[in-house]
C-alpha cells in the first residue's frame, strides 16, 4: 500500500491558492538550472508533441519550447494557467483524466507531481495518458518516493495520519515504493525502462524546518515548485563546501535514502 499524508486536499482551489503565491519567471528560472530538468531532457524524444499534464503556471512548457519542442500543458486550475498564457505557453483547463486530445497525439506525456493527489490512485489519469500517447511514445512522471528515510518512519506517518484524519483532515497525497509505480504503469501497458530519484535536500531541509519549529509541516506540493529547486554554489570555501554537500546528496545511495521525489521512465509499445 502506498504511503497516505494528509492535510488538506489537493483540489482545484487549493492549486489556485499555491500557484498564486509564486512567478512564472521566478519558476521559469528554477526549471533552467534544475537537475530534474536535465534529467528530462535526456529521455525527451527529438520530435513530436510534448504534452505536460498538471503544468501548474506552465515553466515546463515555456522552457521546453524555449529549447526547441512542440510542448504544450494542460491544468484545472485557469487562474494558474493564465500566467503562463500571458507569455506565451499554450495551455489549456483540462481534466486529466479525460484530456480534450485525440487518440496518440502526444510523442512525450510529462507529468511531474501529480498522480499521487488522486484519492482514488494514479490509474484513471496513467490510463489516459497512454491513450493519448502514440505507439512508441515516452512518458516521464513523477511522485513522491517512499525512500529509506519514509519507509524508516512509515509506521509514525501513518499515525500521524491517521490522527489528522479523525481531527478532520482530507486527503493530501501518496508517496510510492518503486515497485508501486512499476505496478501501476504496467497496468497501464507501459514498459518501464527507468527511475531516478532527486530532490534529496527536501527533506533535509523539511526535517530542520520543523526541528525548530517543533512541530511536523504539512507536505508541500511535490514535483513543482521546490521539486528541483537547485542551489545556487557561492564562491569560495563557502561555494566548495556546497558542491560537496550536493555531491553527496545526489549520489545514488542519498538519493535512494533521501529522495523526496523519483522519475519514472516508461514507452508506450509499439512502433511509431
Amino acid at each position: 500500500m502506498p504511503l497516505a499524508y494528509y492535510s488538506r486536499a489537493a483540489d482545484a482551489d487549493f492549486w489556485t491558492e499555491h500557484w498564486g503565491t509564486h512567478s512564472v519567471e521566478e519558476l521559469l528560472a528554477v526549471a533552467r538550472r534544475s537537475p530534474l530538468t536535465r534529467l528530462i531532457e535526456a529521455h525527451l524524444p527529438s520530435r513530436g508533441l510534448v504534452l505536460e499534464a498538471g503544468c501548474g503556471l506552465g515553466q515546463y512548457v515555456l522552457h521546453l519550447r524555449e529549447r526547441g519542442h512542440r510542448a504544450v500543458g494542460a491544468d484545472w486550475s485557469l487562474e494558474a494557467l493564465r500566467a503562463g498564457t500571458r507569455l506565451g505557453a499554450p495551455l489549456a483547463v483540462m481534466d486529466l483524466r479525460a484530456l480534450a486530445a485525440r487518440d496518440g497525439a502526444a510523442a512525450c506525456y510529462l507529468s511531474l507531481g501529480v498522480v499521487e493527489h488522486d484519492p482514488a490512485g494514479p490509474a484513471a489519469i496513467v490510463a489516459e495518458a497512454a491513450r493519448v500517447l502514440a505507439p512508441g511514445g515516452v512518458l516521464l512522471l513523477s511522485v513522491p518516493y517512499w525512500n529509506g528515510v519514509r519507509r524508516l518512519f512509515a509506521h509514525w506517518v501513518a499515525r500521524d495520519g491517521r490522527r489528522t484524519r479523525a481531527e478532520g483532515g482530507q486527503f493530501y497525497q501518496f508517496a510510492f515504493t518503486r515497485a508501486e509505480v512499476r505496478a501501476f504503469l504496467e497496468a497501464a501497458g507501459f514498459r518501464v525502462r527507468a527511475f531516478h530519484p532527486y530532490d534529496p535536500a527536501r527533506i533535509v531541509r523539511g526535517a530542520l524546518r520543523s526541528r525548530r519549529g517543533g512541530a511536523v509541516a504539512a507536505p508541500s506540493p511535490a514535483g513543482k515548485s521546490a521539486t528541483a529547486r537547485a542551489t545556487t554554489a557561492g564562491g569560495g570555501a563557502r561555494g566548495a563546501v556546497k558542491r560537496a554537500l550536493r555531491g553527496v546528496l545526489y549520489s545514488p545511495p542519498a538519493l535512494r535514502l533521501l529522495g523526496h521525489m523519483i522519475l519514472a521512465v516508461a514507452v508506450k509499445p509499439g512502433a511509431r
